[in-house]
């Protein structure tokens, strides 16, 4: 039997699910019509896997790291610098990155909206906050989509030990930013975000595009909320630990992220929104087309997971329905290693992530098959694969490609 020449990774982000009681206690996966996924699952070898360890809930970050061979625990810098990647942001050694919201706070300076009428474009109220200078720090300001923003700190002294401006909810005040230890970067970064948040109000409160959403009856965009400190380090590339040259395709920013932070290319696709209306074939077959360059191809399609937060399990069957029709040119290919599975559960009643193990599917040549004709959480559990971490599933592809370096002699 040949080796595959290259691999096809695809995550479908919260796939993972419990039963469900309007489903008649069968989880999403299980109660959707799946001929494809089946198919795939009988030609090859199934199983379950816990992204960062048995019980441990994922982060859709932190898992990602893992499942791609970067140790989390090694190399997680925080969110803020992978959102920045996400849209395009060029960091540096030392920069000091946020995640962010455009928000609304009334005349008291208590929030009532946390995404300002969740805006469509912030982009002419991050202009005006982009290049800002507060002792000798430059502030880094690009919009994402609609409500978010990417912010970078970039100077000498910074520190990423910071707390987050953003308390989460509404009907409190945004939070001063503190120092989480006692250096004295760790002080200055706070006293210097606190400064730059007080300016950023007073810009935004005066900026024209507030003042024309006062006229209309809308939410101001008048305060930013920032989370996720994170200090940007370059890491080794993917090309260079495993010796693949990779590409990714994705919707949405984080995982454009994730692949940039990697030194993978990021394939854009027309119509891969990061959303539920996301066009998936339109994925698939960029996917497909990038395997006669790419050795290694990254595919991630969001939908699931949100329709797990939104607790409409109904609406997550669907979805993994669509993604099932548009996986059906993958029962054709040759020479490729198939692997799908997910970042973690996002399970419906909780609507939130969860510690349970993910269904794990690979298939393609080299592969030992097994007894597993479904591909569904309770029925993997029956196949062969156990991981106990997102990292021992890239041990396994470096296996099943002859990529794995031997240990002794």
């Amino acid at each position: 039997m040949s080796l595959p020449k290259n691999v096809l990774l695809i995550i479908c982000d919260g796939l993972g699910d419990r039963p469900c009681k309007q489903l008649g206690f069968k989880t999403p996966l299980e109660a959707a019509k799946k001929p494809n996924l089946n198919a795939l699952a009988k030609k090859g070898a199934c199983g379950l896997m816990y992204p960062l360890g048995p019980g441990i809930r994922a982060g859709s970050d932190t898992a990602h790291l893992n499942i791609l061979g970067y140790n989390m625990k090694r190399y997680y810098q925080g969110r803020g610098p992978l959102e920045a990647l996400g849209i395009k942001v060029q960091l540096k050694q030392g920069d000091v990155a946020f995640r962010a919201n455009v928000a609304t706070v009334d005349k008291e300076g208590i929030i009532v909206d946390r995404r300002a009428g969740r805006i469509d474009d912030a982009s002419e109220l991050a202009k005006a906050l982009d290049g800002m200078e507060i002792k000798g720090v430059k502030f880094i300001v690009k919009p994402g989509t609609a409500h978010r923003l990417a912010i970078v700190m970039r100077g000498k002294g910074l520190s990423a030990n910071i707390s987050d401006s953003d308390p989460h909810k509404t009907g409190v005040r945004p939070l001063a930013v503190r120092a989480l230890d006692d250096s004295k970067e760790a002080r200055f970064s706070a006293s210097v975000l606190n400064e730059f948040l007080k300016k950023a109000h007073s810009v935004l409160s005066a900026h024209p595009l507030n003042k024309e959403r006062k006229k209309k009856g809308l939410p101001e965009a008048n305060i930013v909320l920032v989370r996720g400190a994170g200090m940007f380090k370059p890491v080794q590339s993917f090309e260079e630990r495993f010796g693949m040259k990779a590409c990714c395709i994705a919707g949405a920013g984080l995982y454009k992220g994730i692949a940039r932070f990697l030194g993978m290319d990021v394939l854009e696709v027309k119509g891969a929104t990061g959303k539920a209306n996301t066009d998936i074939k339109a994925k698939v077959n960029a996917a497909i087309k990038a395997l006669q360059t790419y050795d290694f191809v990254f595919l991630h399609i969001k939908g699931c997971d949100i329709f797990g937060h939104d607790g409409d399990a109904s609406g997550k069957k669907k979805f993994i329905e669509r993604i099932d029709s548009a996986l059906k040119p993958l029962l054709k290919l040759k020479d490729t290693l198939i692997v799908i599975t997910a970042d973690h559960s996002t399970p419906c009643c909780m609507k939130d992530h969860s510690g349970d193990a993910v269904p794990v599917l690979i298939a393609g040549p080299s592969v030992r098959s097994d007894s597993v004709s479904k591909f569904e959480e309770r029925s993997c559990i029956n196949g062969y694969y156990r991981f106990n971490s997102g990292l021992e599933l890239m041990n396994e592809i470096l296996n099943l490609t002859a990529r794995a370096e031997m240990i002794g002699s």
